[in-house]
């Protein structure tokens, strides 16, 4: 494992303190608090040596940019907002889908996802 540099301390503590799966813009943004002069570029750099280690994990949603977030959360899904196109972490799910496949077919792992209007921009409408 790589050493902890100021920067992926704190593009780590961003990752892990969001309650929700981070673009790398969004990541960019808020680690530059703490981080004058962070670019894109080492978010990038830095969100590659994360995933290398375990320590984060990538939420691609269908036609999406990545997102990241934590590694070892226990299953859950997602939600995005169609207006303000945040992702947030859904911690309930449906359960056993296996009835929705074809006879014969084996389910092994399944993702959802929901849109609609995330609090902020519903309040808003």
């Amino acid at each position: 494992m790589e050493r902890f540099t100021r920067q992926r301390t704190a593009i780590y503590a961003v990752v892990a303190g969001a309650q929700r799966p981070l673009s790398p813009q969004e990541i960019l943004e808020t680690a530059q608090v703490s981080v004058e002069g962070l670019g894109l570029a080492t978010v990038y750099r830095n969100l590659k040596a994360l995933l290398e280690d375990g320590a984060i994990e990538v939420v691609q949603l269908p036609g999406e940019s990545p997102r990241y977030e934590p590694a070892g959360q226990s299953h859950h899904h997602h939600f995005q907002c169609t207006q303000c196109a945040r992702v947030f972490d859904v911690h309930a799910c449906p359960g056993d889908l296996k009835g929705l496949a074809p006879q014969g077919f084996q389910v092994q792992r399944h993702e959802l996802t929901l849109y609609g209007l995330c609090a902020d921009c519903a309040q808003a409408t």
